[in-house]
Order: C-alpha cells, then sequence, then structure tokens
C-alpha cells in the first residue's frame, strides 16, 4: 500500500522507469552542472521547431503568405528579363537576314556596266549599294581592303562572283543567293572566287566571334566573383584585381583559339592585347556597378555585354544583312570594334585598325570613370549613414 504522504508512483517496477524518475527528480549538482530552466519552461529542439513550423504552413493551406509571393517575385523577375531579353535580342537581330546597303562592285566600263549597276541600284534601292570599277584587280583590292563585300563581272562565257568568307562567310552566301539568279538570267555559269579566305581550322569564319562569346562571359563573371569580396580591399586594389584577371582570361582565350584550335595562327601577342582591353572593359564596368546594382549587375552585363553586343558585333552576320537597330550599334559597341582589329589581325594583315583601338581606349575609359565615381558615391552614402546614427545616438543621450 502507498504513503499517502508520498509523490505518485511513477516506476513500473523496472530498472530503467527507477533511473527515468531519478533523473527527473534529483537535480544535478557540481561545478559542471548547467543550470536547468524554469519547471514551466519550454525550449523546443531544432527538429521540433521545423516540425511546428511546417504545421503552421500546413494550418495555413495551400496558398502561402503575401510574404512568399513578394520574395518569388523579386527572384523570378531576374530569370524573365533575361528570357525575354534573349529572345527579343537574338531573334531581332537574326530571324531574317537580308542585304541592307551591301556593298557591291560592278566590274566593266563603259556604258553597259554603268547600266547594269544602275539596274541593280533601283532594283533593290535599299538593299544595294552598287559602284562600278574598271578591272578584277581593283575589285579584289578593295575586297581585301574592306571597302566593299562583294564584286561581279559578266564575261563572254561565265560570270564570276568575288567574295571574302574570313569577313563572313554568311556575307558570301547572301551574295550567292542574289548574283546566282542573274547569271542564270544570262545563260553563263557563275564562278565563286573567294578573294580571302579563312584558314582550315575555321571554316565558317565564326571562330573568332565564338572567342568573343567566351571573352565575354569570362569578364562578367570575374566581375561578379570580385565584387562580392570588393568590399575588403581598396579601390585601386579593386582596379587591379580586374585589370590582372583580365590579363589571365584573354590569355586562356588566345591559347585555346590558337595553338589548341588553330584558329589564331599568328599575331597571337596582338590578339592577347586587343582581349585584354575588352575584357578588361567589362570587368572594371560590372565592379563598378556593383555597388548600385547588386543582384542586378549580372542581367544589367547580359544586356550590355550578350543581347546588345553579340547581335551587332558581325560575328554571325554583318551590319549589312542585320536590322538598322543592331547595324548603328555596331559602329560603336566594343564587341564590334574587338572582332573588326581581331579579324585584321589574323585575316588582313596591315590593314590600320586605328579606329578600333580607338573605340576600346574609350569604353575603357568609361569603365575606370565609372569605377570612380561609384566608389566615390559609396564613400559618400557610408559618411552619411555614420553621421545619422551619431545624430541619433545625440538624440537619444539628450532625452536619457
Amino acid at each position: 500500500m502507498s504513503d499517502p504522504h508520498s509523490g505518485p508512483d511513477l516506476s513500473d517496477g523496472s530498472p530503467r522507469s527507477t533511473e527515468l524518475v531519478l533523473a527527473e527528480t534529483v537535480p544535478a549538482t557540481g561545478p559542471g552542472a548547467a543550470a536547468s530552466p524554469a519547471p514551466d519552461a519550454h525550449v523546443a529542439p531544432p527538429a521540433a521547431r521545423h516540425t511546428e513550423r511546417r504545421a503552421q504552413y500546413g494550418r495555413r493551406g495551400s496558398v502561402p503568405d503575401a510574404g512568399f509571393w513578394r520574395s518569388l517575385g523579386a527572384h523570378i523577375l531576374i530569370p524573365f528579363f533575361l528570357a525575354a531579353g534573349m529572345g527579343l535580342a537574338y531573334l531581332g537581330a537574326f530571324h531574317e537576314p537580308e542585304p541592307r546597303h551591301l556593298a557591291v562592285a560592278v566590274v566593266g566600263t563603259g556604258a553597259q556596266a554603268e547600266v547594269f549597276a544602275q539596274r541593280l541600284n533601283d532594283s533593290a534601292p535599299d538593299k544595294l549599294d552598287v559602284r562600278t570599277v574598271p578591272d578584277a584587280g581593283e575589285a579584289r583590292r578593295l575586297i581585301t581592303d574592306r571597302d566593299i563585300s562583294v564584286a561581279y563581272e559578266t564575261g563572254s562565257d561565265d560570270a564570276t562572283l568575288y567574295v571574302s568568307t574570313a569577313g563572313s562567310a554568311t556575307t558570301a552566301e547572301v551574295a550567292k543567293k542574289i548574283f546566282l539568279p542573274l547569271a542564270y538570267e544570262s545563260e553563263k555559269p557563275l564562278q565563286v572566287v573567294d578573294v580571302v579566305p579563312t584558314n582550315e581550322h575555321d571554316p565558317t569564319s565564326q571562330g573568332l566571334f565564338f572567342l568573343l562569346v567566351a571573352m565575354s562571359v569570362g569578364g562578367y563573371s570575374s566581375a561578379v566573383a570580385i565584387s562580392a569580396v570588393a568590399g575588403r580591399i581598396s579601390v585601386l586594389w579593386r582596379a587591379a584585381v580586374a585589370l590582372a584577371s583580365s590579363a589571365v582570361i584573354a590569355a586562356m582565350g588566345v591559347i585555346i583559339a590558337g595553338p589548341v584550335y588553330g584558329v589564331i595562327e599568328h599575331s597571337h601577342w596582338g590578339i592577347w592585347l586587343l582581349t585584354w582591353l575588352y575584357v578588361a572593359t567589362i570587368t572594371l564596368l560590372g565592379v563598378a556597378m556593383y555597388p548600385m546594382l547588386r543582384k542586378w549587375t549580372t542581367p544589367t552585363l547580359t544586356l550590355l555585354f550578350v543581347m546588345l553586343n553579340f547581335t551587332s558585333s558581325g560575328g554571325i552576320f554583318t551590319f549589312e544583312t542585320v536590322p538598322p537597330f543592331f547595324a548603328a550599334l555596331g559602329s560603336f559597341w566594343n564587341g564590334a570594334a574587338w572582332l573588326h582589329a581581331a579579324q585584321g589581325l589574323v585575316y588582313f594583315p596591315g590593314q590600320a585598325f586605328g579606329t578600333d583601338l580607338l573605340k576600346l581606349a574609350i569604353w575603357l575609359a568609361a569603365g575606370a570613370g565609372l569605377l570612380a565615381l561609384t566608389h566615390l558615391w559609396s564613400v559618400r552614402r557610408t559618411r552619411l549613414a555614420d553621421e545619422l546614427a551619431r545624430a541619433r545616438e545625440d538624440e537619444e543621450g539628450l532625452a536619457a
């Protein structure tokens, strides 16, 4: 029979039950004993808290709360922007390539050549810009200097089309579609002469364009990586790290395109210098934008150096075969300047590309200038925040 003054019998008679009762009723003592919570305190372990949160969401039903939708909207907006932007840019530039003011020369002298050139201009006034040249040698020279893209000559037995696949293989194909029917009408076979061909490792003439793609991605990726730790170093060190990483990325690209795949057979140092200028611009701009744009830095760089850059560079279709908007961008965008200069070094040796270098230098100066401006903006914002914090502390002290 149990003692009425004793507590409830919590033991079932087993040794384990006795140990449990002692552990629960006897307080821990000693210098190493942890303080026990109050009898009415209840601190749930992490697993229990997680289960409790899941139960709460389950009780709310299947529709998430407003906070979830706000967070989702802020994050999903970036991929929506990228998907729409890439579709608009690439399809807008490349979905319907056709000649727009394609520079063409008709080989020949006299009234017959003039009449034929005028007929070509009149048949497609916005598509072709036709001139006459006295002989095939002059036509070849103009193509080599990249003053014209195509030349057409009608002989007594056949017709000849002069093109340059090194300048653009797609433009050469567009020219064939234009002049093959004309040769057929005159019942003369058409002979195609490639005045400046590509090398055997770059038959489509797009190897340099794909190098441009790789270097652009490397540039803005390194900008994001540097920006992640840029707060720990000074602005000069940020610029130095950006320039150093750009030099490494440029060297990697030249090695891959040169010794590895043979797209670049010579002028490796010149291509590396051009590529360094190009990649450094993207990296500096990315590091400069990050303090203001934060998570929108990558989408902004993608807009500038993927959507607008690749479509206006002339790597797939030249400015003579893309819509006017992208053709206008190509006149000053740094990707187009890099590609034109690189093509000059690789396929058109001896041709001047000082204008392209000037464009690249201006872009680089813009990146460095923006980095300095955003640094000053960050310093000023930090100083204002510190002054506001001190003012609040002073107000709280007076109130106390």
